[in-house]
């Protein structure tokens, strides 16, 4: 047989075993080592002894708001508010009046002085409309003029409006109340989608991510227009979606089908229309908000701030209904839930559904399941649900997430052992734009448990190197059903990997891992410089 590709002279970590070689056929791996060796090929390429591992997998991303923020003021080097307004005003001054300036990666744990503010704004932007986007998505900043031409007189339920001592606006949003600015800001453009994930695919090839899943589109707090899932079929038509993505469908979007059709969208499609490039998959739900904003909801109060429990996006009730419909009407379902209350509500929900239909392989997730009690635990394993933490959390925003929940809970708060140890199966992902999403240095973090001030945060929860390197490719595969397809280098599977110049399971050398290459399909579509 003569193959397309034989990629040799590597030390190849299949997900399986290792081996010295992979060979291509129409895009899939059709032999390994010497048996791969030995074929006949087109093509064949010399990996120099560099090491093979399956394509990273991102399992909660925002490609297209990471794409378009590559456009925005940078804000997440700032250490205080007045720098913030610098950028701001430097920005500001680029532009003609009327225009809006856009900020995004502000955390105020790590500004002196805490949340920029509307006066602070209208100094720096004079005649612009300027809006900073939170590090977390879950809030912003605007200044006067923007907070002028809003309805504030009919806050959404599940957001509010931050005010100062006098009881006027501070500028802060949070949660829906972003949902204000809806009749300034959307729906974005189709053609901004489209730019924003061509960027961001250039990106994530740089770093060894072949496929995606989108967290969100076309309505709920991180959809940017109803028409979004046409965005991504004109970017890949147009050769700028170059990784593969599973899109989650806002729960906002779904609704009741006639003829009694379930709950779902037109035409009644649900989780797994699609091919290998672009597919649908869960439906996503938010159930609360934000851990280091401080208003996810939680059964005791945050530290510091005894009358503060955080609050829910929707009623209780809402997210039960929600949950209830689209189960049985074949979703799968990604819920949101930051705090340790949202957790036990959405487990008393996804268990009542799952009671009332049973259904043996749903996949039913929780995003984030940040704040997650000893007896949710066992409860989530039980019900064969599927935790999407993100390790690279406890590296930035550690230190927030300590000063919000106090020393006592940081054992509960983005576990990852002890989910493996419970039974869960593990995917790995970043939630990127709101953390640096470069796999490896997510897989550093989930190994080494650290702030970025140095301080430990649960090392108990630590993984191996190998466990974090299965997370990040076999384990976000398995979370949107596409195992057979994707995350180990295996004899029938897509062959999408990444070319590394070191063991990234060597715990020694971690620090020194970088991408020479990525493939997609077997073609390699990103080579680093030299």
């Amino acid at each position: 047989m003569r193959v397309d590709a034989v990629y040799e002279n590597a030390l190849v970590l299949t997900g399986e075993a290792t081996t010295s070689a992979l060979a291509v056929l129409h895009g899939r791996i059709v032999a390994l080592g010497e048996d791969a060796e030995s074929l006949g090929a087109r093509r064949r390429i010399d990996l120099g002894g560099s090491v093979v591992v399956p394509g990273f997998h991102d399992a909660h991303n925002h490609m297209a708001w990471f794409g378009m923020s590559l456009d925005h003021v940078p804000l997440g080097d700032c250490r205080s508010v007045e720098e913030v307004y610098a950028a701001i005003a430097r920005r500001a001054a680029e532009l003609p009046e009327g225009s809006w300036v856009v900020g995004s990666g502000y955390d105020q744990n790590k500004l002196a002085g805490g949340h920029p503010d509307r006066h602070g704004l209208d100094r720096a932007a004079k005649g612009k409309l300027v809006r900073l986007k939170h590090t977390s998505g879950h809030m912003c900043v605007v200044n006067s003029a923007v907070l002028d031409r809003l309805d504030l007189a009919n806050v959404p339920v599940g957001g509010d409006v931050v005010l100062d001592g006098e009881g006027a606006p501070t500028g802060l949003l949070r949660e829906q109340a972003q949902r204000l600015l809806d009749p300034l800001t959307y729906p974005t453009p189709a053609e901004t989608l489209v730019r924003g994930l061509g960027r961001a695919s250039e990106v994530y090839l740089s770093e060894g991510i072949t496929s995606v899943q989108e967290a969100g589109i076309g309505g709920g707090l991180v959809g940017e227009s109803p028409a979004e899932l046409a965005a991504y079929q004109l970017a890949r038509e147009r050769g700028l979606l170059r990784v593969r993505a599973t899109v989650m469908v806002g729960a906002p979007v779904l609704h009741e089908l006639s003829d009694g059709a379930g709950f779902g969208l037109d035409l009644g499609l649900r989780t797994g229309l699609g091919d290998e490039w672009l597919r649908v998959g869960p439906m996503k739900l938010f159930a609360d908000g934000s851990l280091v904003g401080k208003t996810c909801a939680m059964h005791e109060p945050f530290a510091g701030e005894p009358d503060n429990v955080g609050y829910f996006q929707l009623p209780e009730e809402d997210i039960a209904a929600t949950i209830a419909k689209a189960h049985e009407a074949g979703w799968q379902i990604a819920t949101h839930a930051i705090g340790d209350r949202a957790i036990t509500v959405v487990l008393d929900a996804y268990e009542a559904a799952l009671a009332a239909h049973p259904r043996a392989d749903h996949r039913h997730r929780i995003e984030h399941c940040a704040v997650l009690r000893p007896d949710d635990l066992t409860r989530m394993a039980r019900l064969g649900l599927i935790p999407s933490p993100q390790g690279r959390f406890v590296n930035e925003l550690g230190d927030g997430m300590r000063a919000a929940l106090g020393e006592d809970r940081v054992a509960w708060c983005y576990r990852l052992k002890s989910l493996l140890d419970a039974g869960c199966v593990l995917p790995a992902s970043s939630d990127r734009p709101v953390v640096n999403g470069a796999p490896l240095l997510a897989l550093a973090d989930m190994v080494r448990r650290r702030t970025s001030s140095g301080a430990p945060f649960g090392p108990q929860e630590a993984l191996t190197p190998r466990e974090a390197l299965r997370a990040y490719t076999h384990g976000s595969a398995y979370a949107t059903f596409a195992e057979n397809d994707l995350g180990t280098l295996t004899p029938g599977k897509l062959a999408d990997f990444a070319v590394l110049s070191a063991d990234p399971t060597d715990e020694s050398t971690m620090d020194d891992v970088g991408v020479l290459a990525t493939a997609v399909g077997g073609e390699l579509r990103y080579e680093a410089p030299n």
